[in-house]
């Protein structure tokens, strides 16, 4: 039969036959993936379950990102916890301290993930992995400690919603605005369980760093996944970081698709959502007199090296609005040392800017960066749920860097274009 994307990935790692949607399927994987959040609970299930050892110690990831630098008591123990299962374990991949990033920004710059992989982790947004062609999701600590156990999991596979993007990518508009576009139009249910497959002359057009920012939020509309075909992009990609040899992976001619959207980009403008979700969608011209207390540029979603770069061309030469922090967070060491090579951190901090170490931090409401009541924030991070950044009766927008920088200097929520 025609597969789907997502159909032809799994495929590959199971001995069953794939013949529709629905059906329960065992796959061996190519990774596992935790945090120093979720890890701990995966080592506690990984005991439980009487394992002792893991199916393969160069192929199970261990990134402590969430809550690092340590920011208290409880999030140092974690990951000690965590620090001695790696040891005892002997994993290759366990990143702590200096050599540690944003774990969905430092596994593809690592080349520890490629076209026609399968990996599961411990975090939502494990869906990122799509961007580069591998069948990547999120699921429980339980079920991550059996795959660290087996090296294997089952899946349902899931329907295929095909996306298709044309016209012409307006200056200021990139990945970030074209999933929130997606996003604001099915809402964040619309692919539940479902693959999201983006195809189309933008997305062709579009850098691998674009496809990560929208394979990463796929989850926001429900999806099991978000998927972009391998071309000449993610080969090259692949082989400048790491990953030589990638396979070039197709849906094949003729495959089934529950759905199919498409969206014309010509004179679109950037977009934000709006509080308290995702799917509050609206052009950057119609959120008028936001004032914002907090702006930050970072994230596994928008904390790369062109998204600092975006946010630097915005900020340079300007200041900060006075009463805001704008807090720029480069996702691995390797964007950090990058930008301070280009330049970009004298201009950040020329502006008014804090920045700091490659951590998640701010995203989850973690640390370095936490909303009081009352307080607004824009933000390149994907998710803007009551209570995400800090308080309850706080309020976050999402946007992409150059919406945030702009709106950093203006101290409302704005477009670059507009200063």
């Amino acid at each position: 039969m025609a597969h789907t994307l997502a159909q032809k990935i799994l495929q590959r790692h199971s001995d069953e036959e794939i013949r529709d949607a629905g059906q329960i399927v065992r796959c061996k994987v190519s990774a596992v993936l935790a945090n120093d959040i979720t890890a701990p609970l995966a080592v506690k299930s990984f005991r439980g379950m009487g394992a002792d050892r893991v199916f393969d110690k160069n192929r199970v990831y261990l990134v402590m990102d969430h809550f690092t630098p340590q920011k208290d008591i409880d999030s140092a123990n974690q990951v000690m916890v965590t620090r001695a299962f790696a040891a005892e374990m002997g994993i290759t991949h366990y990143y702590e301290g200096g050599d540690c990033g944003v774990e969905h920004a430092l596994l593809p710059e690592q080349g520890l993930v490629g076209p026609g992989d399968i990996l599961v982790g411990a975090d939502s947004h494990t869906c990122t992995y799509g961007a580069v062609t591998a069948f990547a999701t999120g699921m429980g600590s339980t079920d991550i400690a059996g795959a660290m156990a087996l090296g294997e999991t089952w899946f349902k596979v899931p329907p295929s919603i095909r996306v298709t993007y044309t016209g012409t990518l307006p200056r200021w508009v990139g990945g970030k605005d074209l999933i929130l576009r997606l996003i604001g139009a099915i809402g964040v249910d619309g692919a539940l369980y479902k693959a999201l497959e983006f195809d189309g002359p933008v997305i062709d057009a579009l850098d691998i760093e674009g496809r990560l920012t929208m394979a990463n939020m796929a989850i926001e509309a429900g999806g099991k996944t978000g998927l972009f075909a391998s071309d000449d992009k993610t080969l090259a990609y692949c082989a400048a970081h790491k990953r030589p040899g990638a396979v070039r992976l197709a849906a094949d001619p003729g495959a089934t698709y529950e759905r199919h959207v498409e969206f014309n980009v010509t004179g679109m403008e950037p977009v934000v959502a709006c509080p308290h979700l995702p799917s509050n969608v609206r052009p950057v011209s119609e959120v008028r007199n936001v004032t914002v207390q907090q702006v930050v540029v970072g994230s596994c979603t928008n904390g790369r090296i062109d998204d600092m770069r975006q946010a630097a061309a915005v900020l340079k030469g300007r200041k900060v609005a006075r009463g805001v922090r704008c807090i720029v967070l480069p996702a691995t060491p390797s964007v950090w040392t990058q930008a301070m090579r280009e330049g970009l951190l004298e201009i950040f901090t020329d502006s008014g800017c804090i920045v700091g170490p490659p951590t998640c931090g701010p995203c989850l409401g973690g640390h370095m960066g936490i909303l009081g009541d009352g307080e607004r924030a824009i933000s390149t991070s994907n998710r803007n749920f009551k209570g995400r950044m800090g308080s309850l009766k706080s309020e976050v927008y999402l946007a992409n860097p150059a919406v945030a920088a702009a709106s950093a200097v203006a101290g409302i929520i704005t477009g670059p274009d507009r200063l």
